[in-house]
């Protein structure tokens, strides 16, 4: 038995093994046949189940050919480098660690409704230098058919980048690259989902390499109380932290409750909290106002 297949099932993993196998099947021919007419390709490549499908999807076509590239920042997590160091030690991708300096403009730092959109321009303009130096023939990320319904800026940045969206070409749904994933023995099909660091503080607050690693530290509690879905959203002193309904229950239980606030106060917070709506991906966007 793989250790894929070990993994707990949850919500998300259950409707991975609901999809129609033919179709999600017929979708990965197509992403096969695209990505055979490159002559050869960079993959943007997070350690989440999207970028990690696509980075495998890329290397069983075009072997060497094919360069998953991971940026290194204070946005990036302990645990998504150690993910991501996981799934190349255990599929063999060719892959490749960067360096990227978003904290080091002005704009991101704001942390306005717009900060995706200069994390991605950085992280694109360092894939555009190393494509050219190393004559790789086109850039691609693992942005899906599902992404396209929430507010991601940093999409913006794709196209202005010219950067291809293997995936979404494919007509590819988060469902059925868990199921494709699954299928081929990927760890990351049960993957819950993930996000940069940033993305726990709220618009209008400052991102700093401090906050970040506070936040780091805060999840990394959580963790070792084997939540699997769950983020530590930074309100000032205050930690509000949503936890996937199917385990909030667990999270309001005298004992755990206790260790949860111990451990995210040594962390750095002064007060914790936990959300009573549990996690939702992109919760922090319904503050927006768009027009």
């Amino acid at each position: 038995m793989s250790s894929a297949s070990r993994l707990p099932i949850t919500t998300a993993a259950a409707d991975a093994l609901a999809v129609d196998a033919s179709h999600a099947l017929a979708k990965q021919e197509r992403l096969s046949t695209a990505l055979r007419a490159l002559d050869s390709v960079l993959v943007a490549f997070s350690g989440g189940a999207d970028s990690a499908y696509l980075a495998w999807a890329a290397h069983q076509v075009l072997g060497e050919r094919a360069l998953a590239i991971t940026a290194l920042s204070a946005s990036f997590s302990r645990h998504d480098r150690e993910q991501a160091e996981a799934f190349i030690a255990a599929t063999g991708v060719r892959h490749e660690f960067i360096a990227t300096h978003e904290l080091e403009n002005p704009l991101y730092v704001a942390n306005n409704a717009d900060r995706c959109y200069h994390c991605k321009d950085e992280l694109f303009g360092q894939m555009d230098s190393l494509a050219r130096s190393r004559q790789f023939a086109a850039i691609a990320y693992g942005i899906n058919a599902d992404d396209t319904r929430d507010f991601r800026p940093g999409h913006r940045a794709a196209h202005e980048h010219h950067v291809l969206a293997p995936l979404l070409d494919a007509e590819l749904y988060k469902a059925e690259i868990r199921f494709l994933s699954q299928r081929a023995g990927l760890a990351t099909w049960n993957r819950p989902a993930s996000a940069c660091l940033s993305s726990r503080v709220p618009y209008g607050t400052a991102v700093t390499p401090e906050l970040l690693a506070k936040i780091d530290r805060a999840e990394a509690v959580l963790r070792a109380l084997d939540f699997r879905q769950f983020r530590v959203r930074a309100h000032g002193e205050l930690a509000r932290i949503e936890i996937a309904p199917d385990e909030l229950a667990r999270g309001f239980e005298p004992a755990i409750g206790r260790q949860i606030a111990d451990g995210v106060k040594r962390a750095g917070f002064a007060l914790v909290t936990v959300d009573l709506e549990g996690y939702r991906q992109g919760s922090l966007n319904s503050l927006l106002k768009i027009k």
